[in-house]
Parts: structure tokens; sequence; C-alpha cells
């Protein structure tokens, strides 16, 4: 990739660990290590709490609260969600809290909007939500293919509604997210001012290449985000996001959870988000990134090779039909 992983962490400024893993299972609060956010200025832990389906998975909003809350004094400060997930009901959510704890945070949300009137009006709509009268980051969500990138860069198009908002300082930081097309993402971060970046960046991914519609399986390295798009992140001095870590939870069960988190946090990542739809799995993924020790190339490759083809093959079939929710 051209950047040593050890080499990254050490420039990255990663602090020490304050969280501690207790006998009863429970996380000691306490700040995780933190990372630099690009060239933002800002500071983040190095894994955030996702807000998007598997949020959606507490079916009481006072459990959600309380869950988020937990997260929070764990250290876990970076929220991701999106406009669009649930239908509103994430951002509603999380705005109940914003009130008592907006000051503690980094929060994220994201933007489907296409055309920059569409997308005004949803970032008026989220920060009303969120109850908050700025974002530290602010996404583009979701892009898809060179076509869609030909939507978001056209005249009137959301890119220039992340630009203003970013100029009026409502927004710290504008970015893009993206699933399952490298190429794609690539050439928009090529392109544009972006300070952050979201993609899916996992064990099996890895050696999965782009295809007409999504991601293809394929034997060798090469096509894939982690070879792509990433390079181009770190050479642009982005904070960049980690997501789909689990594979949309399509690789539990095939190499530890703590393992994975450990790929990707290996990576020159800033965090790692995560959806946590048990307390028990933020306690879990707090006590993981806490104890986190960056993995050597060779540990890397060896979780790379442990994911069979069959099950390439599986995520690629479910990433290409995936929608963010």
């Amino acid at each position: 990739m051209g950047v040593n992983r050890r080499q990254f962490l050490e420039a990255a400024g990663v602090t020490t660990v304050g969280a501690t893993s207790l006998a009863d299972g429970t996380t000691r609060p306490g700040k995780l290590p933190q990372r630099a956010f690009g060239r933002t200025g800002l500071s983040v832990p190095i894994l955030g709490f996702g807000s998007g389906s598997r949020f959606a998975m507490y079916k009481d909003d006072d459990e959600a609260l309380a869950a988020l809350s937990r997260a929070i004094d764990l250290g876990v400060t970076y929220i991701d969600t999106a406009h669009a997930y649930s239908d509103g009901q994430s951002e509603a959510r999380i705005g109940r809290l914003m009130p008592a704890r907006r000051k503690e945070v980094i929060l994220a949300t994201k933007l489907p909007g296409r055309t920059a009137d569409e997308a005004s009006r949803q970032l008026e709509l989220s920060l009303k939500r969120l109850k908050t009268d700025r974002l530290d980051v602010l996404h583009i969500h979701d892009l898809k293919d060179l076509d869609d990138l030909s939507r978001i860069e056209s005249r009137g198009a959301v890119l220039e509604t992340l630009y203003k908002a970013r100029e009026q300082r409502i927004v710290r930081a504008i970015g893009i997210t993206c699933h399952a097309h490298p190429v794609a993402l690539k050439t928009a971060l090529e392109r544009h001012d972006f300070d952050c970046t979201q993609m899916a960046l996992n064990a099996a991914m890895a050696r999965m290449a782009p295809a007409p519609g999504g991601m293809k399986a394929t034997p060798t390295p090469g096509g894939s985000f982690e070879e792509l798009a990433l390079p181009v992140a770190v050479r642009k001095g982005m904070g960049i996001i980690a997501m789909k870590v689990f594979g949309q939870d399509q690789l539990l069960g095939v190499i530890p959870p703590d393992r994975m988190i450990a790929y990707a946090l290996s990576l020159p990542v800033s965090l790692a988000s995560l959806g946590m739809p048990r307390r028990e799995f933020i306690e879990q993924n707090a006590a993981a990134a806490a104890a986190f020790k960056p993995l050597s190339p060779e540990e890397s490759r060896k979780l790379r090779r442990s994911v069979s083809e069959a099950k390439r093959v599986a995520m690629e079939r479910f990433f290409r039909d995936h929608r963010d929710a």
C-alpha cells in the first residue's frame, strides 16, 4: 500500500488506553485510544458507534439511549448516523441525548439527496432531529457507481451543499461514503476536496474487486477499497472511517470479533465504526479496542486467507444488493 501500518500508528499519535476490562465482562469507563482525524484537527476514538440497522434493533427508545449513553461513558464518542437510517428514527433517538452530551461527542451524519436543494432540506431536518446547530462530520451517503458520481458532481448537486455548509461552519469536515464500488470512491477522492471518507474494510473484501453492480470475489488482491481508495485517502490526509468491519455480520463465526476489529484498526484508518445491537457487544467491542495491538502484515495476510472462496462469493452477492439502512 505504500504506507507502513506501524509507521501510520506512530504518526497518528495513538494515545494510551484508559478503559480496562473487568472480571464481570463490563469495561471500566475511560478514554479509548485516540487518533488524528486526518487534517481536520479533530481527535477521535478508534471505535465509533454505528447507528444504522443495528441501532434499530433496540426496539425501545429508552433502551437504545441507555446503550448509546453507556458507549459514550466507555469513550466511544464518535457517533455515526444518517438522515435515512430507519426513516429518521436514528437521528431522532440520538437527538434526545444531545442536549446533555453534545459536547462529549463527535457527531457525524450523511445525506442521501443528490441535488443541492434536496440535500439542503435534508441537512436542515437532520440538524433539527439531532438537536444541534452544527455537525462535526457530514458525508454524502452511499456512492453507488461512476454514474452516481456524475450526479453528485454536476451543477446544482449535493457537493455544492457540502462545500457551502463547511464554508458557513455548520459542519467541520465533509466527506463521502461507499459500500461496493472502490473505483468510484477512488475517483471521487482524487477529484474533490473532501476532508474524510468512510468505506467498507474487512479481511474478506480486501480480496474482492469491483464489478458491474458491486464487488466480485477474486483470488488475487487488487481492486478493493484497501488497494484503490484507501491509499488515495491516506495520501490526501483525510480522516478515514472503516465500516462493515464484520461484513454486516457475514464474517461472524469465521473470524473472532476482536481479530476483525484488529484487522481494520491495523490499516491506516482513524477509526472503525461498528453497529452494536446489544449492551454486551458494546462492552466487548470497547474492551477489544482498548486492548488493540497492531497486527503484523503476516497476521493480516493469514486473516485474509482464512476466509473461504465460498464465503467471499456469498458476501459479493450480499453487498451487490445491499442498501444502507
